[in-house]
């Protein structure tokens, strides 16, 4: 017992109350409190969202962009770094304690340690805690004190966005869709002969259910392999530990009133489930407190994979933009009750695979699949922009002479068996109608030329002291999301 403490026990229904351990507890419960109301007064906290689809490179941004703000050498458009108002950025212990945090510094050393290579992508969600000590700017600057910035930067899987569209549909609508959708894709087929083979009115049997749920998560692999965007539901790519779950063993149907105990009625009780014990609890956990959000979308692959790939993203970021309108969607209405997400950045990733005489072009096109998004989603409330990024840099860029013309060409190492190559990749148009009217219209190639894309290993790299990792604009996207709370 601490010296000059008075305990007094009581004894109440056979039970022993200890005051002193109330009291305890009402202390530290105080504390608690005044800290919780301190850090919200005195020490902001912006909650950064990062998701991306596909191969969209969103590991890598994360652990550039916190070792570029840590040390802020290569950040000249982040106006706070710029002016010296950014005394110091440190990492701290997040403060969500049951979420995974995101391996920074194993991250960090595979892609500028000795041997260079791409971080293994995350399949689930984690956070990390980056805390700024700023200096305010204006014209009181000079009577107050640096203050502290809390940077909570939250990664989570594009996919799991996407399945925001399926609060609003019935099994029966997800499915008329899905089918419709994926009906001419030559990766779907498997599963269309699986479908074909199965009597949805049928007494439920679990083999035939896991079959064909395992049937239809492979045609959604491989239609993400080939390219394609709105693979949902999001979670039969990365099931983690709900693989093998009920959530995760149905697949549609075509439309009908299947009998009671039938395999097609269990498909849709299922498909419920995993909208109720799945899709929401993400939402409400975790995407109704995030204030910024990024989304990294890889472009040059999808007009890679031709005009199909392209319309699929459209579509695909019509359907992300909705994530941030509650609209007609009384559950997410409810949830965010008017909160909105403030800026919304669409990074077009990969930009150090085109020479930057043509970055303008590929910044036009994203800003013409968003443009389009927003209109489809008759979305407002929040800033949105349009960037092309690459968060490292893998390649060099060249400028030959070739049969009376000036090729733009990049160069770097070749991440399958490490061959140091040249690529020019095509000319993007001037004009971003020229991709999206054919992608619209359904074409299946580009009539014009073909795109074509190699994917580079990182280049070994010698960071000097205060600098991050070679990037090409992540200071103007950093700029955009945190630059007026760093002020």
């Amino acid at each position: 017992m601490p010296p000059g403490a008075t305990y007094v026990q009581v004894e109440a229904k056979g039970q022993a109350v200890i005051l002193g351990d109330i009291a305890d507890g009402l202390t530290r419960g105080v504390e608690a409190t005044m800290s919780t109301v301190s850090g919200a007064f005195f020490e902001p906290v912006v909650r950064l969202g990062v998701t991306g689809l596909a191969r969209s490179g969103k590991t890598v941004f994360i652990t550039s962009l916190v070792a570029n703000l840590i040390s802020r050498g290569r950040m000249p458009a982040l106006r706070a770094a710029a002016e010296g108002r950014i005394h110091t950025a440190w990492l701290q212990p997040q403060p969500d304690d049951t979420v995974p945090r995101f391996d920074y510094e194993a991250h960090l050393a595979a892609m500028t340690g000795p041997d260079p290579h791409w971080p293994e992508s995350t399949n689930g969600i984690s956070e990390l805690r980056l805390s700024f000590r700023v200096r305010p700017s204006g014209l009181l600057s000079g009577f107050q004190g640096p203050r502290t910035l809390h940077l909570d930067i939250v990664d989570y899987p594009g996919e799991w966005l996407l399945d925001l569209g399926l609060l609003d549909k019935t099994f029966e609508e997800w499915s008329r869709d899905t089918l419709a959708r994926n009906d001419p894709r030559p990766e779907a087929a498997a599963f269309k002969e699986a479908l074909a083979a199965a009597n949805p009115d049928a007494k439920l049997d679990e083999v035939a259910a896991k079959s064909l749920a395992e049937a239809f998560a492979a045609s959604l692999q491989a239609l993400r392999d080939a390219g394609y965007s709105d693979c949902t539901p999001g979670r039969f790519l990365l099931p983690g530990d709900l693989k093998g779950s009920p959530a995760l063993t149905f697949a549609p149907l075509p439309p009908q009133d299947w009998p009671r105990g039938s395999l097609g009625r269990e498909f849709a009780r299922r498909y419920e489930a995993y909208k109720r014990q799945v899709v929401k609890p993400f939402f409400r956990d975790h995407f109704a407190r995030i204030d910024r959000q990024v989304v990294l979308v890889d472009v040059l692959g999808a007009i890679h994979s031709g005009p199909k790939a392209v319309e699929d993203m459209r579509l695909a970021l019509a359907d992300i933009l909705g994530a941030f309108r509650p609209g007609r969607n009384a559950f997410l209405s409810k949830l965010l009750l008017g909160k909105r997400v403030e800026k919304i950045l669409f990074a077009a990733t990969k930009a150090d695979h085109l020479h930057h005489a043509q970055h303008a072009q590929l910044t036009a096109i994203a800003a013409a699949l968003l443009a389009d998004a927003k209109t489809r989603a008759d979305f407002a409330g929040a800033e949105t922009q349009a960037m092309s990024i690459a968060a490292l840099r893998a390649t060099t860029e060249d400028r030959v002479e070739q049969g009376g013309r000036t090729l733009d060409l990049v160069r770097g190492r070749l991440l399958d068996g490490g061959k140091s190559v040249a690529m020019y990749p095509g000319r993007l148009p001037e004009d971003p109608g020229k991709l999206l009217i054919p992608s619209r219209q359904g074409a299946d190639r580009w009539l014009e030329q073909d795109y074509s894309i190699m994917t580079f290993a990182p280049q070994p790299v010698t960071l000097k002291p205060g600098d991050g990792p070679p990037h090409i604009r992540l200071d103007r996207a950093a700029e955009f999301l945190i630059g007026d709370r760093l002020r």
